[in-house]
């Protein structure tokens, strides 16, 4: 029986050229050929993971788009903004943890971010729902981006869903209309937006937040 792959199927040439690099690089051994070998290993890890990548077909890119390993909203918080403040509730029902907002620096602009957030363990998933927003989730959205608006802020949304929350009690509190408005109220706000794909964004709730003045996707989004 194999091993079980730690990603995605066909990327098993490239954990298994990884596994040997990090065999070889722990024992340390500085002999000529060790290192050449090391060298070697890198070149051909290069080369397969690109060669894998630019073939990929549909189903794998929407494999590579759904990877548990793909970054998330809060990690490009992280690692691209400075002072980010969060800020949370819709003032109508509550707090929906599948959104982010909140206020940052990117360089030295001030900037109001807004993002879907799907967890990387199973606890922080179920708080967030997997990413699936509630109407609540993008009604904070919009009281957030008229607040950027009214001090003059641009607007950053990343979008990574596989859809807006189904559940019965979403659609009770007006998931459908929520969505509608969001999209009106974002084409007629006075501050630019700027929506990036960054992981799945094929939906109504994609959408949700997702109209803007320029619309970019990332490679294999």
């Amino acid at each position: 029986m194999e091993a079980p792959t730690p990603g995605l199927a066909f990327e098993q040439p490239i954990y298994d050229l990884e596994a040997r690099l990090q065999e070889l690089t722990r024992t340390a051994d500085a002999r000529p050929e060790t290192v050449g070998e090391v060298r070697r290993l890198r070149r051909e890890l290069v080369e397969v993971t690109r060669q894998i990548y630019d073939n990929l077909d549909p189903w794998q890119i929407v494999q590579v788009a759904r990877h548990k390993d793909r970054p998330y909203t809060a990690d490009y918080l992280s690692l691209v903004f400075d002072e980010f403040v969060e800020l949370r509730g819709d003032r109508h029902f509550g707090d929906d943890r599948a959104v982010l907002t909140g206020f940052a620096k990117l360089d030295q602009y001030k900037v109001l971010v807004v993002g879907h957030q799907k967890g990387r363990t199973y606890k922080e998933r179920t708080a967030c729902y997997f990413g699936c927003a509630h109407p609540e989730g993008y009604r904070k959205a919009l009281a957030k981006m008229r607040l950027a608006a009214k001090f003059g802020l641009p607007v950053i949304a990343f979008i990574d869903t596989p859809g807006a929350y189904p559940g019965v009690g979403a659609e009770e509190r007006g998931q459908a209309w929520v969505i509608a408005e969001n999209m009106y109220e974002m084409s007629r706000l006075r501050t630019p937006i700027i929506c990036v794909v960054i992981g799945e964004g094929g939906s109504g709730g994609a959408l949700g937040i997702g109209v803007g003045d320029r619309v970019a996707m990332l490679q294999y989004a």
